[in-house]
This record gives C-alpha cells, structure tokens and sequence, in this order.
C-alpha cells in the first residue's frame, strides 16, 4: 500500500464478514465501579462474533481489595493482576497482552459500552492484513439507571437504548480526520486519533513495538505515542466507525484534573513524538527521539573530512537530529579513537559500524545519507524542503557522492516486505540547483581560520601563521574591527607628523 491509504485493503463488508480468527479483549481496570464493569461486560455479551472466537482478559491494576471475577457474566473470561504503583494504564495494556491467548488484540477500557457488531469491526481488518492499528470511535453518554441486564436483553442497538440521553462527541478526532481524507491522505500524523480505549492490533506488532511506554505513569498521550511509534514503524492506520463504542459518563466528567496531567503529558511526550506538533518550533532544543538522523559514510573518507562534515552538520539552522558517521571499525582502532575524542562527549553524534540505521534510530521518522564532504549549514532543511510529502527524494553530487532522505516508516515497511521504499510513495529527484546549495559550503562557510579548525590548527604552528591568526581575531566581528581601523588610522598620523618634525 502507498503511504496510509487504507482504502487499498480488500476487506470484507461487515454483512458478509465470516470470522475464523480468535480475539483477546484486553480491559484494564482500576477501582471500577461494580455496576460500571458489568455494563461494560454486558455490552460483550451480546456480540455478534462467535462466542469461542474470544476471550477477555481484565488486568487489575491494584485495585483494593482485589478485583474478583464477576460471577454474572458468561463470557470466557479471565483477572490477571498487577501490583499498583503509579498511574498504570500503559503497563496494564502490556501486562494484557502478555496474558492474552490470541493473535488479535482489542484494547478497551473498563467503563466503555460497545455495540453488537465493535468486535467483528475490528478484527475483520486484522484478518486482511498485518501491521494494522484499527482505531474506534466512541462518544460520551451518561449510563446512569441503566442495570447490565437492561443492556444484555435489550431488544435493539445501545444507540436506541440510550437515545435521549445527552452525548457528547469528540469533535477534535472529526476534525483531523476531515484534514487528512479519513487518514487516507499524505498527512504524516495519522497517529494523532489513536485511543487506547478502543483500539486493535496484532499481537506480533504490538510487540515488535516494544507495546505501550509504561514510562508514561499520568492520564494522557500514552496512546498518541503508541500510535506513533505504529505509524513511524510503516504500520496501517485505519479509522473504523463501525467499531462504535460508548464511554459510561460526560466528556467534563473529571476534565480539570485530565488537563492538569495532560499538560505534562505533552511536555513528555514532545521528547517521544518526532513531530512539529508535538514539539513545536524550537531552535536548539535536543530531544530524546530526534527527528532527523543524519547517516555520514565515512569508509573511505580521511578523518580530517570527517570531522568537517559533521561539524559543519551541527552548527547548521536545524538542531533536532543525531549524526552518525558510519565506519568499518575492524582495523581501525586510531581513527576510531580520534573521532570518539573529538565527538564523544555531544550527544548528538555516534560513531557507528557499518549498519542500518533503523536498527540505532527506529522511531525518528526521516532518515539522512551523505557522503563525508563539506556541505551547507542548512542542508538539512533544504533536502527536507525537497522532500515534500514523498516518501524519498535522492541525488548525485558533481563528485558522484549521493544524497538521499528518506522517511522511515517506507524503509521499515520496505525492510518487512522485502521492497525498496518507493514501492509505497512517490520518489523524488533533488533539484540540480539544491544539489549545488547541498554539496559544497557557500562562501560564508568556506573553510578559513574561523571554521576550519584542523586547517587553522596547521598555520599556526608557524610564525607568519600565528601573527596572521592574531590580526584576525582582532578585526572579525565588526566593531573590533572598527576599532582596529581607528587605531592604525591614529598610529599613520602620528608617524606622519613625526617625519614632518
């Protein structure tokens, strides 16, 4: 499939839709209330996916005293339970999906209603295709004086059931879905209308994802970032409003407080989410994913090139990367030691052996390669310009070395399928006149006295070298040098009148 489009997918219309493959429904849960649960359960009890197609599984995240198995219920159902500490939605989600039996899981969250068809909406997706993150809808209803037998012999949809009742939708998910065609479009931030409250996935990319970040221990983002991590890993996001669901309680039900969280939640998360978004514009801000990764092939390159070219990389305009010099380490122990000294205490480079770097930088989502020659200190937002919104753009340099940027989600989905990245997007050809800007420094940025330090460092070790570096920094920023002007203008006159005497 190119890019997110999701529409390629040959799936089964819901009404045609014949289910073989079995389904672990993972509901994690902290003190919920009794009667909540057993809506929540009620609502499972009356789907239309084989019974022996599915089980639940409800983590209890330390709830005192211990969540029990609710005896009213006749699903196939099992309570693992976790040890309370913080905040522990994101680890009670894994600790799920380490417990489930099956290969296809559904995320759900203790108070949500879903209707008859939520299952078989989802799973139908995990049936056509791999690599899926099916995201559901939901609004928000209050369910009070509604008992769970109400709700398992209802006689039609819980959209009849609860008709009347207040709801509350989530208008910021129409909204970007109404940008993006449905998260069909080129947009790369499909990833901002991931809920873990009703969410599918396959279990063997859950866990090539490494699952949730159970680092995340407030309410808020841990389910955007998983779904970053899904789409930068060239998943397939795919909006599915039939798996409809209704959360038990008002959107302002507990809003202040979700705020509050949520307001460090993005700060956290803006280290994890390799997006403008997330981060906003910056400037020499690092961050713990960084957003480009620079890859510079230093094999054949002498060490006095290599340093130039990185050091040209990080005084550049766009400070939110990682340079890696890449380099056949066997044999070359001294050069390696040179770089490490030069380099080793900026957490922004990494000497690195001759390997992917997908393997180092998984979840940045563009990667840079260039050969180790002198370049423009805004390369790298000049060869994002010349990206755009395709998946690779590629050049060659009056000297035969190559320049590409590619986006990481084409080159982990290029390395599943066995492809080349453009097989899912439109490749691009750098601009001649990019090329140039890109291959050699302008003049400003020629290698001199000021930012060339190894050339700087041989002339001075003469005389002539040193007088010469001396009278430079004496007239480079333009009021010493005014200064300087002054000076020998006043030392002329004085040795004028002097002859004149």
């Amino acid at each position: 499939m190119r890019y997110n489009n999701w529409r390629e997918v040959a799936v089964a219309p819901l009404e045609t839709f014949a289910p073989r493959l079995p389904v672990s429904v993972v509901i994690p849960s902290y003190q919920t209330p009794a009667e909540t649960l057993a809506r929540t359960l009620a609502g499972l009890e009356r789907q239309i996916y084989p019974r022996d197609l599915f089980e639940v599984v409800i983590v209890d995240d330390g709830t005192e005293p211990p969540l029990a198995r609710p005896s009213s219920t006749s699903l196939n159902l099992r309570v693992v339970r976790q040890d309370r500490r913080e905040f522990g939605l994101a680890r009670a989600r894994n600790t799920g999906a380490r417990a489930a039996a099956h290969d296809i899981l559904l995320f759900l969250d203790s108070d949500i209603l879903v209707e008859e068809d939520w299952i078989a909406a989802h799973a139908r997706w995990h049936h056509a295709v791999s690599d899926t993150l099916t995201v559901g809808f939901r609004a928000h209803v209050a369910a009070n004086g509604i008992d769970a037998d109400t709700i398992r012999h209802r006689p039609g949809s819980l959209l009849d059931l609860l008709a009347g009742r207040p709801v509350d939708d989530t208008p910021e998910i129409e909204e970007h879905l109404a940008e993006t065609d449905d998260l069909a479009s080129r947009a790369d931030d499909p990833f901002r209308v991931v809920m873990g409250a009703n969410l599918g996935v396959g279990k063997g990319f859950f866990e090539r994802l490494g699952g949730m970040d159970e680092s995340f221990v407030r309410w808020g983002l841990e389910d955007n970032e998983f779904g970053y991590r899904a789409y930068v890993h060239g998943g397939l996001l795919v909006p599915v409003r039939e798996a409809f669901a209704w959360h038990q309680g008002r959107w302002n039900e507990g809003r202040e407080a979700k705020r509050r969280s949520a307001r460090i939640q993005t700060a956290k998360a803006a280290h994890l989410i390799a997006h403008w978004r997330y981060r906003g514009d910056q400037p020499g801000r690092l961050f713990r994913v960084p957003q480009f990764v620079v890859s510079i092939n230093g094999r054949d390159s002498p060490t006095d090139q290599l340093t130039d070219a990185v050091a040209t990389i990080l005084a550049g305009t766009t400070h939110d990367l990682v340079v890696r010099v890449e380099l056949d380490l066997h044999g070359q122990e001294e050069r390696l030691a040179q770089l490490r000294e030069a380099f080793g205490p900026d957490p922004r480079v990494r000497v690195a052996p001759l390997c992917s770097p997908l393997d180092q930088f998984p979840s940045s989502p563009f990667h840079i390669s260039l050969p180790a020659r002198p370049c423009a200190k805004d390369l790298v937002r000049r060869l994002r310009a010349q990206l755009g919104d395709a998946v690779a753009a590629t050049g060659t340099l009056a000297d035969g070395g190559t320049v590409s940027i590619i986006r990481t989600w084409a080159l982990h989905r290029a390395r599943r399928a066995g492809k080349s990245p453009v097989a899912f997007g439109e490749a691009r050809t750098i601009s001649a006149k990019a090329l140039r800007q890109i291959g050699s420094a302008p003049r400003s940025e020629a290698r001199t006295f000021a930012n060339a330090p190894s050339l700087r460092i041989k002339l001075q070790r003469t005389s002539a070298g040193r007088a010469c570096a001396r009278v430079f920094r004496r007239i480079r920023p333009l009021r010493s040098a005014w200064f300087f002007l002054r000076r020998a203008s006043a030392a002329a006159r004085r040795k004028g009148r002097a002859i004149e005497t």
